[in-house]
């Protein structure tokens, strides 16, 4: 690899100009290609075999415009009551002109016989319950704000309150992103000053970056017109895309600054540095990449789409880093010194300073260090013993978007388990003349008396008599647990005991009900996902450094700050400790994908980090070092880097708490708290703690393994350690072209 990825640099280093052209061209095209095509990400939730896909894949056949959704648009009026003649006149035209818009199929008006329940007992409310003729996917936000602007301008007129719930509501209510991505990058700018010392150098990674993430959200918004991509997927590819993309150009960048010191020509550092360092980037970037699409195992299609879309982030990232940056390098030359604000320590100084003594405190006391790291770790794991998967909660969205605002309304005026209705699905083996069926009738009876359902609604049968529905309305919201306990009360006992003795059978539907299935789904299957990942990184890092102990110690590792993150995710948002300083005011559930997702993005990552420390160790060791002094000296070596790298993360992740979606707000505190733990309390303590206790055990491998295992070095040390030989012996190899 080392051999593939040194030739690629120098070919890069040769051809900078027409490499850099490359790049912008391939950028402003996919650019162009997305906007043309525009943004079609929607939560359309798919659960194969779910109980809830059923009932959806019932109601598709019979009552299309159901299987799409209802969507609330809500009318509101501070003053009188609808019913008056003035505002009246402006609810019926309102339904009216809603009905004429494209991708309608149904409008019900409060103020019909048909939606009296629509109508708030005081009158002072009511909502227009649209369906619609496409799937919500299917529908643009362009084409959204149509559909609610045919019901806001006629309502407006008449003076009163309009607000969209449901998927209309939530199609227009994506929070901005722009001021998260912006303070990521600021702070990302202020370290690598810091590292580097010069401004040039820290535009580097800056620059491609910001060249990767353009071109990974331009595919994935073209993939969402061919693939159902979640709307949290492009946020949550950007964090990732900068997160990585500045990380794995900082390690390149530095060891070219490295190479620079060390004596060696430009152009020759630059290609060095990018199959030395870059090796590692490539290795760990197939590691996290790897990770994301392991979670196509949970066969999920939600998670393996999201996977696949933050994969394509990391893959971007690691190609803008192995060709991108070495030509970047290569035209700025010397130039890269430009700008300088202050003068990083030299290898020597550096075997003195803070982390010398960092490092050789900890090889004094492993034992003591091991236990701090653990007396960290282990309490904020704790509130993971109570972790409970949920779903998203519009009541957690901004007062300032039309989603929340409606779901307030709702829930004033009607009751919360509106805003998300259980839809009980029946499918009669013989026909059904009327709705007053039997069998419709004792179900709709024991849906009705079961406890914490508030009402139902009539019986709607379709034309052929084998397919009828009705609305459960719970008594508590949609994201509470009361509401998933009675979707499961309804399922395990209400339903089967009015399908005894009869021709029937009953679903529980609708996207309250599928998101208690996607919850219960994933934690069934994140007992697997997790031996996969491990199983994986076991084998990927065995195949780096040829060992049967580093592996499993890794593994560990990992597992303990992860589970640290968690169990903070765990107290800020299911306990609410700290809600208020977030910006969200009350607790919110935990959304059911989060901790797997952050399970396979942190295994990924923290492996780049597992990777640049132990290589490091692993360097000093074949040159001679004792155990105890290799692990010193590779800690001091990459300490400084590992922390600058997760300084980094840690401000992109935790940037993203300012996004207006709970969701987002999870995974950048959980991202940002496992990083900072893992770069920290992990890698610069309890790591190197292990690895002394363990001594010259780290290094074992059985020999039959050792014979079967292939032979990889990650940095290609031996590549060079060759190379260098074969130029001292034979005449040295022409020159490349001066760099302009």
């Amino acid at each position: 690899m080392t051999r593939v990825l040194y030739g690629l640099s120098r070919f890069c280093v040769r051809n900078r100009f027409v490499v850099l052209a490359v790049w912008l061209v391939a950028t402003a095209v996919l650019l162009a290609l997305s906007h043309r095509l525009g943004d079609n990400s929607n939560d359309n939730l798919s659960l194969p075999g779910a109980n809830s896909q059923r009932a959806t894949d019932a109601l598709q056949k019979s009552f299309p415009a159901q299987a799409n959704g209802v969507s609330p648009i809500v009318l509101h009026a501070k003053s009188g009551k609808l019913t008056d003649s003035k505002y009246a006149s402006s609810v019926n035209e309102a339904a009216a002109d809603v009905a004429k818009a494209p991708k309608v199929a149904s409008v019900v008006n409060p103020l019909t016989p048909q939606g009296a329940s629509q109508l708030s007992k005081d009158q002072t409310t009511g909502y227009l319950s649209v369906g619609l003729s496409v799937s919500p996917g299917a529908l643009s936000v362009d084409q959204a704000q149509q559909i609610i602007d045919a019901a806001a301008k006629p309502a407006h007129a008449a003076g009163l309150q309009v607000e969209t719930g449901g998927q209309l509501g939530q199609k227009v209510s994506k929070p901005a992103t722009e001021s998260s991505e912006l303070i990521g990058i600021i702070a990302a700018m202020v370290i690598l000053t810091f590292t580097f010392g010069t401004v040039v150098a820290m535009l580097l990674p800056i620059v491609g970056a910001i060249v990767g993430l353009a071109c990974t959200l331009a595919i994935i918004r073209m993939l969402s017109h061919v693939a159902t991509v979640p709307t949290v997927a492009p946020t949550l590819a950007t964090m990732i895309g900068l997160g990585v993309g500045i990380d794995y150009s900082l390690f390149i960048v530095t060891r070219h600054f490295r190479g620079l010191d060390e004596g060696l020509e430009l152009r020759e550092s630059i290609a060095r540095a990018a199959a030395t360092s870059g090796g590692a980037v490539f290795f760990a970037g197939c590691t996290v990449t790897t990770a994301l699409a392991s979670l196509a195992v949970a066969q999920i299609p939600l998670v393996t789409t999201m996977g696949f879309m933050a994969a394509i982030a990391v893959v971007v990232a690691v190609l803008a880093a192995l060709t991108l940056l070495p030509a970047m390098l290569a035209i700025l030359g010397p130039h890269i010194n430009s700008l300088r604000v202050r003068h990083p320590p030299s290898d020597k100084q550096a075997q003195s300073g803070l982390w010398a003594k960092w490092a050789r405190d900890i090889a004094k006391q492993p034992i003591l260090a091991g236990l701090a790291a653990l007396a960290i770790l282990i309490p904020l794991a704790i509130p993971l013993l109570s972790l409970t998967l949920g779903q998203q909660d519009t009541a957690a969205l901004s007062t300032s978007t039309t989603a929340r605002r409606a779901y307030d309304l709702i829930s004033e005026k009607y009751g919360a388990g509106v805003n998300g209705p259980l839809i009980v699905v029946a499918t009669l083996g013989s026909k059904a003349d009327n709705p007053n069926d039997s069998r419709l009738q004792s179900l709709q009876k024991g849906v009705a008396s079961t406890s914490g359902v508030a009402a139902v609604t009539p019986v709607q049968l379709d034309t052929a008599g084998t397919t009828a529905y009705f609305n459960a309305i719970s008594k508590t919201g949609p994201a509470e647990q009361a509401t998933t306990n009675l979707v499961s009360a309804l399922r395990d006992s209400t339903i089967p005991k009015a399908e005894k003795g009869t021709n029937m059978t009953a679903e529980v539907g609708g996207t309250t009900a599928a998101y208690a299935d996607l919850a219960s789904q994933i934690s069934s299957k994140l007992p697997l996902q997790i031996l996969v990942v491990i199983a994986l990184s076991f084998v990927l890092l065995l195949l780096a450094f040829r060992s049967v102990v580093i592996p499993p110690q890794a593994a560990l590792m990992n597992i303990l700050s992860i589970g640290a993150s968690y169990g903070v995710l765990t107290a800020i948002f299911q306990y609410g400790w700290l809600s208020g300083v977030i910006g969200l005011s009350a607790k919110v559930p935990i959304v059911s994908y989060v901790p797997l997702f952050m399970f396979a993005i942190l295994f990924g990552l923290s492996m780049d980090y597992e990777v640049f420390l132990v290589s490091q160790i692993e360097e000093h060791v074949h040159t001679g070092d004792d155990s105890k002094t290799s692990v010193v000296r590779g800690l001091v070596t990459s300490a400084r880097v590992i922390t600058a790298a997760a300084l980094i993360m840690v401000f992109v992740f935790g940037s993203f708490v300012l996004n207006g979606d709970p969701t987002v707000k999870q995974f950048g505190i959980g991202l940002a708290v496992a990083v900072i733990l893992d770069a920290t309390v992990v890698r610069c303590l309890l790591v190197p703690a292990l690895m002394i206790m363990m001594g010259k055990s780290n290094w074992y491998m059985p020999q039959w393994l050792d014979r079967l295992t292939p032979h990889i070095s990650i940095e290609g040390a031996e590549f060079f350690e060759q190379r260098d030989r074969d130029r001292q012996a034979t005449e040295p190899e022409p020159e490349l072209q001066p760099l302009a």
